[in-house]
C-alpha cells in the first residue's frame, strides 16, 4: 500500500481555542507538513482545490511548485483539479509548468467539484457542473498528449491546430480521477482506463464501497483487464498512540470540538460520537494494531493500493501531529506495505 499526506489547507479556528491563524502562517504549516511527509517516507503529498470558506487552496500549481523547489522525492497530488470551473488550456499550461519543477512527480487527480459559492464564482450550475468536467478533462487529456490539437466543444472557444507550451516533461501522466458521489466521475474513469480515488469521508463505507464497486463493473465492460484497475481512498481523520485508550484520550477533546463547530453552523454530523465514528467511519484512531486492522478491513471494500491522511496537526500540538505520524511510518505502514500489494506512483514515464 501507498501513503498520501493530504490537506485542503482549512483555515478555520483552532478546535480548542477558537484562535485563527495568520493566512501567511497557514501557508507555511501546509508547505512545512510537505516537507514533513517527504522526511517521514510518505508517498506522496496531496493538496486540494477549493475556492470558497473555509479553504485556502484555491491554487494548487503555485502551492505545489513551492513544495516540489523543497522536495525531492515525495509524489506531488492534486486533489482534486477542479476542471469544471477552470479553462482546460489554462490548466494544462500550468500543470505542465509544474511537471518540469517537479521532475516528473505530478500526479493528477481531477473532480467536478463541489460547493455553492465556488460554482457561483465561476458561473457553473448544477446542470453543467458534471457536462464542464467531462468535457475539460477530454481537452486536457487531448492538450497533454498531442503537440498539435483541433477541437471544439461547448464551453470555450474552439482550438485550429493549436500548440499549448510548455510542451509536459513527460508524453503521458497518470490521471485519478476523484469521487465522493459520482456514477460519472467514476464511468469517466473506467472508459480511458484510469484510476479512481474515492473520497471516504463523510459516510460509512456502504456507498463508497458501491462506487468502487460500480467502477470495477464498468472498468470491465470498457474492454480493461480487471486486474488493471487501480483503486485509492481517503480517510476522516488520523491520530495514532501507542494503546487506544491514550489515542481515544488525546483525540476526544478534538473530535467533540468539531462536532460542536458543526451543530453551531446547522450541520448535522452523521457520526456523533468519537467512538461510533471510530466503528463506523473512516477515521483512524487507535493503537498500531487497531489501524491496521481497521485499514485491511476497509481494503476488503473497496480493494484500494492508495490511501491518504490529513497531513496536518488539526488540533494536535506539533509535537503530538509529529509523533503521530513517526508512528505510522513506524509501527503501521510497514505491516500494510507488505500485506498489501501496491503497484507504483508516476515514476517519470507512462502512466
Amino acid at each position: 500500500m501507498k501513503f498520501l499526506a493530504m490537506t485542503l489547507a482549512f483555515h478555520t479556528p483552532h478546535p480548542l481555542t477558537g484562535e485563527y491563524k495568520p493566512v501567511t502562517e497557514r501557508f507555511r504549516e501546509v508547505v512545512a507538513s510537505a516537507v514533513l511527509a517527504e522526511e517521514l517516507g510518505f508517498d506522496g503529498f496531496a493538496f486540494g482545490e477549493r475556492h470558497e470558506r473555509p479553504f485556502l487552496s484555491s491554487s494548487p500549481p503555485v502551492v505545489l511548485s513551492h513544495i516540489a523547489a523543497l522536495t525531492s522525492k515525495i509524489k506531488l497530488f492534486t486533489a482534486v483539479t477542479t476542471l469544471s470551473l477552470l479553462d482546460p488550456v489554462r490548466a494544462f499550461e500550468d500543470y505542465s509548468t509544474l511537471d518540469h519543477l517537479s521532475g516528473g512527480r505530478l500526479e493528477l487527480m481531477i473532480g467536478k467539484g463541489n460547493g455553492t459559492a465556488q460554482a457561483e464564482l465561476f458561473h457553473v450550475t448544477e446542470s453543467d457542473q458534471w457536462d464542464r468536467n467531462k468535457e475539460g478533462y477530454e481537452l486536457f487529456r487531448r492538450l497533454w498528449h498531442d503537440d498539435k490539437v483541433t477541437w471544439s466543444g461547448r464551453f470555450r472557444p474552439p482550438l485550429e491546430n493549436a500548440e499549448v507550451l510548455p510542451r509536459p516533461l513527460r508524453p503521458r501522466i497518470r490521471i485519478w480521477h476523484g469521487s465522493a458521489t459520482s456514477r460519472e466521475s467514476v464511468d469517466l474513469a473506467a472508459r480511458y482506463g484510469d484510476p479512481v480515488f474515492s473520497a471516504n469521508v463523510t459516510n460509512p463505507v456502504e456507498p463508497y464501497a458501491e462506487l468502487i464497486r460500480y467502477y470495477r463493473e464498468r472498468w470491465e465492460f470498457y474492454g480493461h483487464a480487471p486486474a488493471d484497475a487501480l483503486v485509492g481512498a481517503g480517510s476522516a481523520g488520523y491520530y495514532g498512540a501507542k494503546t487506544s485508550q491514550e489515542a481515544i484520550r488525546t483525540y476526544r477533546p478534538i473530535f467533540d470540538a468539531r462536532i460542536a463547530l458543526f451543530t453551531s453552523r446547522g450541520l448535522d454530523p452523521v457520526f456523533h460520537t468519537l467512538e461510533d465514528a471510530i466503528e463506523r467511519s473512516s477515521i483512524l484512531v487507535g493503537s498500531p494494531s487497531q489501524i491496521i486492522e481497521k485499514i485491511h478491513r476497509y481494503h476488503e471494500r473497496l480493494g484500494h493500493e492508495v490511501m491518504h491522511l490529513s497531513a496536518e496537526a488539526d488540533g494536535l500540538t506539533d509535537a503530538q501531529h509529529r509523533a503521530s505520524l513517526e508512528l505510522f511510518q513506524r509501527d503501521v505502514a510497514p505491516v500494510l506495505r507488505k500485506e498489501i500489494p501496491s503497484r507504483p506512483l508516476s515514476n517519470g514515464g507512462l502512466s
